[in-house]
């Protein structure tokens, strides 16, 4: 379980999706914006967000005011990847990208992940 602080408008990741396992979000503060297949849902304070494995999705803050959640996935092990990707120090290539994700079952679209940016004016 971890939790996420995010600045208003901001996206918490691109579009992905990972085999191995669930997701959800728990939100504290705030109003959490998230994708998942064709579906949006805005959520505040008390609400659950489930993304299932395999299926495409990401979330955002949706709102103007800084937004708390707990992440929480199903089962361990996706953690690492979460680290390596603190430990960056530059911007990968979409192709460095999903050389780096893809041992941990993950996939990501970066043109699906711009078009939500421009389309919520989110800041990625």
């Amino acid at each position: 379980m971890v939790e996420h602080r995010l600045p208003a408008k901001v996206l918490a990741a691109p579009l992905h999706k990972h085999t191995r396992e669930d997701e959800f979000s728990f939100i504290l503060e705030g109003t959490v914006g998230a994708k998942f297949g064709d579906q949006e849902v805005s959520a505040g304070p008390g609400n659950l967000i489930f993304k299932p494995r395999g299926e495409w999705h990401t979330f955002w803050n949706a709102g103007e005011t800084p937004a708390r959640l707990l992440e929480i996935i199903s089962p361990g092990g996706l953690e690492e990847l979460f680290r390596r990707l603190d430990r960056l120090t530059e911007d990968l290539s979409p192709t460095e990208w999903e050389q780096l994700i893809a041992p941990y079952g993950c996939s990501a679209d970066m043109k699906a992940t711009m078009a939500l940016v421009e389309t919520h004016g989110l800041i990625f």
